[in-house]
């Protein structure tokens, strides 16, 4: 089943902001709904779609379709996961530049100035309602889609996949794969023991940790839930070669149905 925000959230904006009832574009799409599942995979940044109206927020060529507009390979990497292991995803639809659904609305970078050495002349100097009109179109459609979701699917964990650059601020990362969490280390620690030996650089809470504000998404939908919960961080350039990004997928739908099944409770998903 596929699913849009559109189809989710029909009512007032929740902060006396702008309504959302007649949205012209969808904050997020859901696909492989079919009943209870054993997770819930998220990809909040896989679209760099920024819709007519915001013109594309007065980006260069060089930054429109960069990292800093989406996470490039990740919705590949999320949908692969999703049909291996028979789990349902939610992913974003719009530019994470536009708002980023893995922050609050109150966080400064959830409709950033800057990302990176990257300017955004589109959300400079925006109104305090310039910006909560941004979270009621994107941010509350897309927790309401997760919702749905969470209320459909019951699942016993919540996944979230991302990918980052190599080179950030200038600095190479050699971290190739992180796997991060916050308070609650259930699946992440799981997770790590079932990679072990793997053939990349694997770490844990980098080359982000939860000091960078990049844990929202796992405490709001997860942790509030008392649901272990994992991100995953991959490096782009991976998933930008088709062998290394299929044998990325292979590894990761191996191990994390291993580590859903190391959880009390939790059974493993569909090999």
């Amino acid at each position: 089943m596929r699913l849009t925000a559109t189809m989710l959230l029909k009512k007032p904006a929740l902060d006396g902001g702008p309504m959302t009832q007649s949205a012209d574009f969808d904050a997020a799409t859901t696909e492989g709904l079919a009943g209870a599942a054993p997770a819930l995979l998220l990809c909040e940044h896989a679209s760099a779609e920024i819709p007519a109206e915001f013109r594309e927020l007065g980006l260069p060529p060089e930054t429109r379709f960069s990292h800093a507009a989406w996470d490039p390979g990740a919705l590949t990497l999320s949908r692969h996961l999703s049909a291996a292991m028979g789990v349902p995803l939610v992913f974003g639809a719009v530019s994470r530049l536009l708002y980023d659904c893995n922050r609050p609305p109150e966080a400064p970078d959830s409709v950033p100035e800057k990302s990176e050495i990257h300017e955004i002349p589109g959300n400079r100097g925006l109104s305090p309602e310039a910006r909560a009109d941004r979270a009621n179109r994107i941010y509350h459609p897309f927790c309401a889609a997760v919702d749905a979701a969470m209320e459909a699917a019951r699942p016993a964990a919540l996944i979230t996949v991302h990918s980052f650059t190599p080179v950030y601020f200038g600095k190479h990362r050699p971290v190739e794969i992180g796997v991060l969490h916050d308070t609650d280390t259930r699946l992440a620690d799981a997770l790590l023991a079932e990679l072990e030996g793997a053939p990349y650089r694997i770490e844990r809470n980098q080359p982000y940790g939860p000091a960078d504000g990049v844990t929202h998404s796992l405490k709001r939908h997860a942790i509030a839930r008392g649901l272990p919960n994992v991100m995953l961080e991959v490096r782009n350039d991976l998933l930008a070669d088709p062998a290394r990004a299929a044998d990325v997928a292979a590894l990761l739908a191996r191990t994390l149905p291993a580590a859903l099944g190391r959880m009390p409770g939790t059974a493993g998903a569909a090999p």
